[in-house]
């Protein structure tokens, strides 16, 4: 059908162009010629876009095949594969910009897999400061983790560079040094995360819902000038040392946990408007650190198929409390009680529905 239309329009343009010729009288032999080039050069466009589909079609042929070798050579049992496969996967990510959210959810998956260091028993703080015997085996791991926390990082958008924002669903995962400074996230889950040693999350931006609910920081966290856009969630969070909270903001939403972090360093400015249950004592907050605003229980997403839901699910068999519901009968839930599920993305969004 295509070569059908090729062909129609080079006879168009043939003719065309010797109507052309004529009215302004030229020889029938320029005519002739005139006429069939300008024929032949449509036939010979459209040929080399053909081309150019044809060799398109078959790379993303290649990445998709790349993509699914090294997914596959992440459950390999060399650690030197499993490393070589993460920095295949990032490379595709720079390639082919649409492997780059799936690309992150992969390495993600990979770290929220069940692990244990024997060091973090010693001293969860600072684990490096451990030296204990282990297994060849969990130091092979532990390498191979930490490499697919620093290409998570290398994948984020940061400095000058063009503002794109990624997800990021730790939840469960076992974490080292996390260090995400400058980077610019959507959506960041992190519940029941355990982050051993220092977190540095020193002007991090994330625009959506960042949820730590039932995590535990072990060593100290770091939040200087961090803007933490759509809200955030300490819900029954654990700070067992040090948090900074230099220069960091916190909008639309504000969810503390009791007892406040032993020690804090700086404070926490809560931006206007910004939707608070309660005040809890102990915590260093500035700016507009009084409840106001719409209650937690009425900010509401929808999304597009009409479905309550928090975030997205973690997919490790607990759920998020999803219930169906219509685009136009969404009704606000009370948050009370609610345990680990409490806090959703509190700002409204018009095609997506939250409980």
């Amino acid at each position: 059908m295509k070569w059908l239309l090729a062909v129609l329009s080079a006879a168009l343009v043939t003719a065309g162009t010797a109507v052309a010729l004529w009215m302004v009288k030229a020889p029938p032999v320029e005519i002739v010629k005139t006429a069939g080039v300008a024929g032949g050069a449509v036939v010979a466009l459209y040929a080399l876009w053909l081309n150019d589909r044809k060799h398109l079609l078959e790379a993303e042929k290649v990445a998709d095949e790349r993509f699914a070798r090294s997914v596959e050579m992440l459950g390999n049992e060399a650690d030197q594969v499993r490393v070589g496969a993460m920095h295949a996967l990032v490379w595709l990510a720079n390639s082919e910009r649409r492997y780059t959210q799936t690309v992150l959810d992969v390495l993600c998956a990979y770290l929220r897999r069940p692990f244990h260091h024997p060091s973090w028993d010693g001293n969860a703080a600072d684990p490096d400061t451990v030296f204990t015997e282990v297994s060849p085996e969990i130091q092979r791991e532990q390498q191979v983790r930490r490499t697919a926390q620093r290409l998570i990082s290398d994948l984020l958008s940061w400095g000058d560079k063009k503002k794109e924002y990624y997800d990021l669903d730790l939840t469960g995962a076992a974490l080292e040094y996390l260090r995400l400074e400058g980077r610019r996230v959507n959506r960041f889950i992190a519940r029941r995360a355990h982050f051993y040693g220092i977190t540095e999350f020193r002007r991090l931006h994330v625009r959506r819902t960042t949820l730590f609910s039932g995590a535990t920081f072990h060593g100290r966290l770091s939040l200087p000038e961090a803007h933490f856009e759509g809200g955030i969630a300490f819900t029954e969070v654990t700070f067992e040392q040090r948090v900074d909270f230099r220069g960091a903001k916190v909008g639309t939403f504000l969810a503390l946990t009791d007892p406040a972090p032993p020690e804090q360093r700086g404070e926490l400015e809560v931006l206007e408007g910004t939707a608070m249950r309660t005040l809890h004592e102990g915590w260093a907050l500035a700016g507009s650190p009084q409840p106001s605003g719409p209650r937690l229980e009425n900010q509401v997403e929808q999304d597009d198929g009409g479905r309550a839901d928090v975030v997205a699910r973690d997919g490790d068999g607990l759920g998020d409390g999803n219930v169906p519901a219509q685009p136009d009968e969404v009704h606000a839930v009370g948050l009370d009680g609610e345990g680990l599920r409490d806090e959703g993305d509190p700002q409204p969004e018009g095609h997506e529905v939250k409980k």
